[in-house]
């Protein structure tokens, strides 16, 4: 894969494409049914998704669909679907025929001639402040930074939430209960994941991860405790995470917002939307 031009959107769509198909195959196995390939996620992780198969231009109809689902539930796995919308047009219709719920997430990138954001010493906030730091395999913060989003995503939104550092410090044990943390270690150890947090105290209060494949990355996952929200945190993480992408020599950083206030957060970075991925489940 090679780095492209923001205003090459077509040559640039093309570019995530083939990183959307290549990233999940490092822990998955894969399926071909048709113009969607499933991904079945082998060993501990955040399960994966169905796509549209790398080259596909034909029809996807609410069959197609219909059947990747009944192949999921015999599978035990979510019905989830992933796609970007100015790729794969007629897969909205299909999904929303087959009974799915289709979100829109801006998809926003970072390319190789914006500058790299600075990154704070301390996140923005009151005292005392978070230090945002790149965590390594044996950080004793990687638990808890990998628990943050699952309290986060539980809780969505950019405003000031209820779950905080007892919750943080029960999502914490049961992540390194259930081999989420081993599993993470070994990708690090890969280079498959990096992952950045504020860190105060020895918590993780916002962490967030980049997934390299070549010349491209994706920054995934980022998240803030409910309760630490509103201090510049997340900006901090994305700025570091960006940082590191470049440090390995990656060119096109690339990311989908949840929603429009998100999205803001990120063009203050320099993030520029290009297209719209969408995500659809039941």
């Amino acid at each position: 894969m090679t780095s492209v031009d923001l205003d090459d959107r077509r040559g640039l769509l093309d570019v995530l494409e083939r990183y959307y198909d290549a990233v999940p195959r490092s822990g998955a196995r894969t399926e071909d049914l048709g113009p969607l390939t499933l991904f079945v996620r082998e060993g501990q992780g955040w399960p994966y998704y169905a796509r549209p198969a790398l080259g596909w231009s034909g029809a996807v109809s609410a069959a197609d669909v219909t059947r990747v689902r009944a192949r999921q539930r015999e599978l035990g796995i979510p019905e989830s679907f992933e796609w970007v919308a100015e790729t794969t047009p007629a897969l909205q219709a299909a999904a929303e025929q087959a009974g799915l719920v289709v979100h829109e997430h801006p998809l926003m990138v970072l390319g190789p001639d914006v500058p790299t954001p600075v990154v704070p010493e301390t996140a923005d906030g009151s005292l005392p402040r978070a230090v945002v730091r790149i965590l390594g395999p044996g950080d004793l913060t990687l638990p808890s930074a990998l628990a943050v989003p699952r309290l986060a995503f539980a809780e969505p939104g950019t405003q000031v939430g209820e779950a905080g550092l007892a919750e943080l410090e029960e999502a914490t044990r049961a992540c390194e209960d259930d081999g989420s943390v081993s599993s993470m270690v070994k990708r690090i150890h890969a280079g498959l994941s990096y992952i950045a947090a504020a860190v105060e105290d020895g918590t993780a209060l916002c962490a967030g991860q980049h997934q390299p494949v070549g010349p491209v990355s994706e920054i995934v996952g980022v998240a803030t405790l409910p309760t630490a929200r509103r201090r510049g945190l997340a900006r901090a993480v994305t700025a570091a995470l960006v940082a590191d992408a470049r440090s390995q020599g990656v060119e096109t950083v690339f990311l989908s917002a949840n929603d429009d206030d998100v999205a803001r957060i990120y063009a203050g970075l320099g993030f520029r939307r290009v297209a719209t991925a969408l995500i659809a489940e039941p």
